[in-house]
């Protein structure tokens, strides 16, 4: 029979243990999050191939996730505006720790780590006026929360770790919001902005779109090994109007705007869910479930093509082209403007696919 002080011991020896690596979950390339059939949520570990390695259940809907570099352990954070964020170990589905922002912050469902693991940044905001906020966790000491900064704009949504290690690029929306209902509340006022931090808050650059953009909320981000960093916008104004949605920022130059053939930029409806770098980095492409598109640019910006995918929203970089992934459980290929099928999963995939 196993007593108390017996069981007290084992937990402080697995405490102690090393943590396993990614092999140790069957080394797979993407995380996503999903509804599965009977309604609950779940992480999955996915391949190259798009077969699953692993299924972690979740209490709620995820939007989406950091993965530790070295350590099978995923954080995955509640859609905004969300109050709690989960530290996982995919290997045994354990919660390790669950994250809460401080009173009056709430996250924004996204994050980075920097280093090699020991930093982890958040993505939030301040409830009563969505101000934009970089929570800082130190990992080593059991993700315990050490700071914030100031993310430069209102409403941060994605933020991501420049190819230096030493800088945050954010992407503030502009867009207010109410934290009960996700009503927005300055759409006639929005200004949204790329801010380019160094990991101690100093602003080291920062741009906005020209003011007849201003209700182009940009939201996502991707960033090429070279330090070009994509990113995605979604239009809050005129439905009649047809912005671009994608645009490509280099740190001390004013971004480049990427602009589809009208049909195709109307089929968008204002809206790209997700942004990716190809594997060669060659690419740039954006989604939109909304629309059921992929839209291809090449890394000069001219228009590549467009593929058709009912809801499909994740994307992410694949060694020769682009995976993409749909609310109806699909995972695709898509190479020089092909589609091809690589599975069917029994899930709803959410949002997007964080690449390991």
């Amino acid at each position: 029979m196993t007593t108390r002080r017996g069981f007290i011991a084992a937990l402080a020896a697995a405490a102690m243990a090393p943590r396993m690596g990614w092999a140790a979950v069957g080394n797979p390339a993407y995380l996503a999050a999903a509804r599965d059939p009977d309604g609950t949520f779940a992480l999955y570990g996915i391949d190259p191939a798009g077969e699953t390695t692993f299924r972690v259940g979740l209490p709620a809907r995820a939007h989406a996730g950091a993965a530790h570099p070295a350590r099978a352990e995923a954080v995955v954070f509640a859609r905004r505006p969300g109050l709690f964020a989960l530290v996982l170990d995919c290997r045994t589905g354990a919660v390790l720790h669950r994250l809460s922002p401080p009173d009056g912050n709430h996250f924004n469902g996204h994050g980075c780590f920097a280093g090699s693991g020991d930093l982890l940044f958040t993505s939030e905001q301040l409830a009563d006026t969505s101000e934009g906020r970089i929570g800082i966790w130190d990992v080593r000491a059991g993700y315990r929360r050490v700071g914030e900064l100031r993310s430069g704009g209102i409403g941060p949504h994605e933020i991501r770790l420049m190819p230096d290690g030493g800088a945050l690029i954010v992407a503030n929306g502009g867009i207010a919001t109410d934290p009960q209902d996700r009503r927005k509340l300055n759409i006639a006022t929005m200004r949204p902005n790329l801010t380019c931090l160094n990991l101690t808050g100093e602003l080291l650059d920062q741009v906005e779109l020209p003011a007849e953009l201003w209700k182009n909320s940009i939201r996502h981000l991707a960033v090429r090994p070279d330090g070009l960093v994509g990113f995605a916008m979604q239009w809050e104004g005129d439905p009649a109007e047809v912005p671009p949605l994608l645009g490509l920022y280099r740190r001390g130059s004013a971004p480049r705007l990427l602009e589809a053939p009208l049909a195709e930029a109307l089929a968008m409806q204002g809206y790209a869910g997700s942004v990716a770098f190809s594997g060669d980095g060659r690419e740039i492409a954006i989604s939109s479930p909304k629309g059921g598109r992929v839209h291809r640019f090449a890394e000069e910006g001219d228009f590549q093509g467009a593929v058709r995918r009912m809801d499909v929203c994740g994307l992410a970089p694949r060694e020769d082209g682009f995976l993409a992934s749909d609310g109806l459980g699909g995972l695709i290929a898509i190479v020089q403007g092909r589609s091809e099928p690589l599975a069917r999963q029994d899930c709803a995939w959410d949002n997007h696919v964080v690449v390991l």
